[in-house]
């Protein structure tokens, strides 16, 4: 039963490595400014509430302590975001990659074993020193200045979403379902970008025709995804989790880039050699701690 869910973890991360594509595509079309960012993150979150809500057969779930949680969820990916405009301005994007991803992976790995008495294995401790490397080796000098509260904001802030997730999963509180929280989350996502939008009305464009299909395709596969590791964190470590999710969004990811115009360099190949061989360790190496 238990590889039921790692074959969500599986799907999630596919539709993780398909989400960059979406985004990419968005913001080429349209730009990153504060006004467009937040027609992307309102429109496409509001994608994702209509499909996560008919996933929940149009039953909207509440509790007092769900909907804390979820205006905390979608506080936080507003405050990665910022920070992601603040660093991206600063870093190259290997830089910023690694940051970010390495804190979706430690946060969560850390918080399971320290809060949640989740066991340290040989497995989990070899495949976080391994991804951990895979991480490393996409790293390329660039332009950098000062910044460093943005950089460490990325990390934090997109690590806490897998620790969020966590807390909701473990909470005794009056909760809702997991397909609940998630179409809060999403909702409190749409309310606080619609706030800002129009906060920067008059600098805001109406997105290009062309882009509407990425924009609804991102909010479907990120609400999904991130849906299908909520579920597999009851039945799946967090320590386990997401150092898979880390490591196998690096695979996807590279493996796609085979279908683009950037080829995979010699790093990005090392890179998916050292996260499948990462991700092995989890399974193959024995329990002997």
């Amino acid at each position: 039963m238990v590889y039921l869910y790692y074959g969500l973890i599986l799907a999630a991360v596919v539709m993780f490595g398909f989400q960059f594509f979406a985004n990419q595509d968005y913001e080429k079309k349209n730009g990153n400014g504060i006004a467009s960012s937040m027609i992307f993150i309102c429109g496409s979150s509001l994608a994702g509430f209509v499909i996560l809500l008919a996933i929940n057969k149009f039953a909207f779930e509440f509790t007092w302590y769900t909907l804390f949680m979820s205006l905390i969820t979608a506080l936080n990916m507003m405050a990665c975001l910022f920070c992601s405009m603040k660093a991206l301005a600063r870093i190259n994007l290997s830089l910023y990659s690694i940051f970010s991803m390495l804190g979706g992976m430690l946060l969560p790995f850390f918080a399971g074993i320290m809060f949640y008495g989740e066991k340290l294995t040989l497995a989990k401790v070899l495949c976080f020193v391994v991804v951990t490397l895979a991480l490393a080796v996409t790293f390329q000098k660039g332009k950098s200045q000062k910044g460093f509260i943005y950089y460490a904001g990325i990390f934090t802030f997109n690590g806490m979403s897998g620790v969020l997730s966590k807390i909701f999963q473990e909470s005794t509180f009056e909760k809702t379902s997991a397909a609940g929280y998630s179409v809060l989350s999403a909702l409190m996502t749409v309310v606080i970008a619609g706030i800002i939008l129009l906060c920067n009305i008059k600098k805001a464009e109406l997105p290009k025709k062309n882009s509407l299909l990425s924009l609804a395709g991102y909010g479907v596969l990120n609400k999904v995804a991130n849906y299908l590791l909520l579920i597999a964190l009851a039945n799946v470590p967090a320590s386990v989790q997401y150092p898979m999710v880390t490591g196998g969004v690096m695979i996807v990811s590279t493996i796609l880039g085979f279908l683009t115009p950037n080829k995979p360099g010699k790093r990005e190949i090392i890179s998916l050699v050292l996260s499948f061989v990462g991700i092995l360790m989890l399974v193959l190496v024995p329990d002997i701690w």
